[in-house]
């Protein structure tokens, strides 16, 4: 179920900054990838999977797109391993994040938020701490 929420730069960059909380939903969303259980993404399941959390809805040929996951996996595949570990994956669920923060700024954005998206832990991050 979708939700409506407004939100700023700030509200994702305070739920990035605790890092209990947002450790904990990187390490779910892991979870839901690591389809092999063992702690590694391989480049396959990366680019199968991680369109669940970040779709990429344009009008581009399903090679580019792929050509971007590839992109972004060989960035946070550190090590070369061919593997995305679960630290490499912290890093690059955050740098995701801070990226959207700046985008935003100090404005405040109007948004539809599907329910198990980082987004909207963030409004719901910013809600909890207001109690």
């Amino acid at each position: 179920m979708n939700v409506v929420a407004v939100l700023n730069g700030s509200t994702v960059t305070q739920f990035v900054d605790n890092k209990d909380a947002f450790d904990n939903c990187v390490n779910e969303y892991f979870q839901v990838l690591d389809v092999g259980h063992n702690g590694k993404l391989s480049r396959n399941v990366f680019r199968e999977r991680f369109g669940r959390f970040f779709t990429l809805e344009y009008e581009s040929p399903p090679q580019e797109i792929g050509h971007v996951y590839d992109t972004v996996f060989e960035r946070f595949d550190e090590n070369g391993n061919g593997n995305i570990d679960r630290s490499q994956f912290g890093a690059l669920m955050r740098e995701i994040m801070l990226a959207m923060a700046r985008g935003i700024g100090n404005s405040l954005v109007l948004m539809a938020l599907e329910q198990d998206s980082l987004l909207r832990k963030a409004v719901e991050h910013e809600s909890a701490s207001k109690k």
